[in-house]
């Protein structure tokens, strides 16, 4: 199947008892067994439940793997991949993540466990070449980057890693898999923040992983039940719910986009644009070939680079909400520095780009035009 219709079809049966054309909520906490040991392949919710399997199978299927495993969310999918290294081992990522990855890394794994990380500008794969030691167990690659929109070249670093026996993980919320396949450029897991565009409605907090080899799965689906992190049947219902109109969704939020970052572009009163669909980006290359469209995310920064104009600009879309999240059918804007990179210190984020005046974008779906508008009305407040 192509993708447009593993999104509706892939894993996903009717009910057999009723044909339901819709998967069942399960919402079952334990399965009667005819005799101990003798059950239809369910026992207990926390192991198995029937809602999330057929959620599991069709993401596998997303993102060409042999299967996933399901969690309550972003980070409990990405604690889960922690877990399978020990203390002394070591992590390469980018210098431009997600502050709640950053925070997870530093702050409990290396803070409490001794597993170090080391951040790398990784649009350079011979930075991650310099990185790696005899420790190294992980690389953790993150592209479109959070929130600077960085490319990393996925298939260079994969090469880099599979010389060296190094385990490879591609954080795929920003693309989704209608734009990027991890696995297909040489990752050994892909993780998604499902909440986002698998979700698409900013109704549901969930994640998941694919992983490359039944080893690899089978590792995390004991981790998935002994450290008991999954989500409910409902969660994952809405998720498949989400899924099936991914390939829509994520291709308006692109057209959508480009349009916006255009406007942004020729905006007196804006520095920078940070948007990969420019021929001017520096990773433009790398992301027309890994990438089947730009991605529905923009992020900017002002001319006058402070706090007090980033909050006036803020304050004033009414189209634009402002919040934490991303990758819904409505659109939001949000301050990274203040929302969701404040957990790593000012230093680092200024060493990256990300300035105080910084705004992250979500576009959605709404009419580009209408979105257009409502920046330009709040531009009017500097």
């Amino acid at each position: 199947m192509k993708f447009n219709t593993k999104v509706i079809h892939a894993g996903i049966e009717p009910d057999p008892s009723t044909g339901a054309i819709m998967t069942p909520i399960f919402q079952t906490s334990t399965y009667v067994q005819s005799a101990p040991g003798e059950h239809h392949g369910y026992e207990y919710a926390r192991t198995q439940n029937p809602t999330r399997q057929v959620l599991e199978t069709n993401l596998a299927a997303l993102e060409n793997g042999v299967d996933a495993i399901c969690f309550g969310s972003g980070l409990a999918a990405m604690d889960a991949i922690l877990k399978l290294l020990n203390s002394g081992d070591e992590i390469v990522s980018t210098n431009d993540l997600y502050g709640g990855s950053y925070r997870l890394m530093r702050q409990v794994y290396q803070k409490n466990y001794g597993v170090v990380s080391h951040f790398v500008d990784m649009q350079n794969p011979q930075n991650i070449a310099d990185a790696i030691n005899e420790n190294t167990k992980l690389i953790w690659i993150e592209t479109p980057t959070n929130p600077m929109l960085n490319i990393v070249d996925i298939e260079a670093v994969c090469k880099i890693a599979k010389q060296k026996g190094i385990l490879t993980c591609v954080d795929n919320t920003f693309a989704s898999p209608y734009l990027q396949n991890p696995i297909d450029l040489g990752a050994d897991l892909v993780l998604h923040s499902a909440t986002k565009y698998l979700g698409g409605h900013s109704d549901v907090v969930h994640g998941c992983i694919v992983a490359k080899t039944k080893e690899l799965a089978d590792q995390l689906h004991f981790i998935q039940n002994a450290a008991g992190g999954v989500p409910g049947p409902q969660d994952c219902f809405l998720i498949l719910r989400g899924i099936k109109t991914l390939h829509l969704r994520v291709q308006r939020s692109c057209e959508n986009a480009a349009m916006i970052a255009d406007f942004l572009k020729g905006h007196s009163k804006v520095a920078n644009v940070y948007y990969p669909g420019f021929k001017t980006h520096p990773n433009h290359d790398i992301a027309k070939a890994q990438m089947k469209d730009f991605g529905g995310m923009v992020s900017f920064d002002l001319k006058a680079d402070n706090i007090e104009n980033a909050n006036k600009v803020l304050s004033n879309t009414h189209l634009f909400s402002l919040a934490e999240s991303l990758g819904g059918v409505e659109s939001l804007i949000g301050h990274p520095a203040s929302m969701t990179h404040g957990s790593i210190p000012r230093p680092e984020r200024l060493a990256v780009g990300l300035t105080d005046s910084l705004i992250r974008l979500s576009v959605g779906v709404e009419d580009g035009d209408d979105l257009v508008n409502d920046l330009s009305k709040a531009f009017e407040a500097l």
